[in-house]
């Protein structure tokens, strides 16, 4: 059966569009959340939120932790979705904050607009994301290209040419390890053992 993960889910591997996406928005999300916790008055200013610089700051922190985790794992749908949330709490809180009488008119309308935004590309980034890589119930890795053996199969080739069976050893004939011509059998030892130099 067919793995219904991609390879793009594995480390090192990520070249989807949308694992791209994912990583554009982890500099985009470490790149807003330095400006919030650097700026966060002039932050509230442009969004119409004054009064609440704390709150912005608190989000800025969020969003740098939120990016470099986009960026520090081969899979970042959990992160990107963790994204989704935050532009949630984003829109409520820009939704239920008290208007400044003296803030300039339509600047909350313009804020929201551009939360909408970002919010459909990140849950069409998320979304994509999952459908690629799979969920808990549905992803099976693909195995097809391990062959059992810690070392290669090159190296397990001839192993068991030097296995020797204990003196007490209990078992069919094909079982027993094979005796070349140049090996001197042990007197009285069952078909199959050697000599062992010392």
């Amino acid at each position: 059966m067919a793995s219904l993960v991609p390879r793009t889910a594995w480390s090192g591997r990520s070249r989807s569009l949308h694992d791209e996406m994912a990583r554009g928005l982890g500099y985009f999300s470490i790149a807003l959340g330095i400006a919030e916790m650097a700026a966060p008055r002039a932050i509230c200013r442009a969004a119409g939120l004054e009064g609440q610089e704390a709150l912005v700051r608190a989000y800025g922190a969020r969003e740098v932790a939120n990016g470099v985790a986009i960026l520090a794992s081969h899979d970042a749908t959990p992160w990107i979705w963790t994204r989704v949330a935050g532009d949630a709490l984003d829109i409520g809180t820009v939704v239920t904050a008290p208007t400044n009488r003296d803030a300039a008119p339509g600047r909350k309308p313009w804020t929201l607009a551009a939360l909408l935004c970002v919010t459909a590309i990140d849950a069409l980034c998320a979304s994509g994301l999952t459908s690629e890589k799979g969920g808990r119930k549905t992803a099976a890795a693909d195995y097809r290209d391990r062959s059992g053996f810690p070392k290669g199969v090159q190296a397990a080739r001839g192993a068991a040419r030097n296995f020797q069976p204990p003196r007490d050893f209990i078992g069919p004939e094909a079982m027993r390890p094979q005796q070349s011509e140049d090996e001197p059998r042990l007197a009285g030892a069952p078909s199959g053992a050697t000599a062992t130099p010392r």
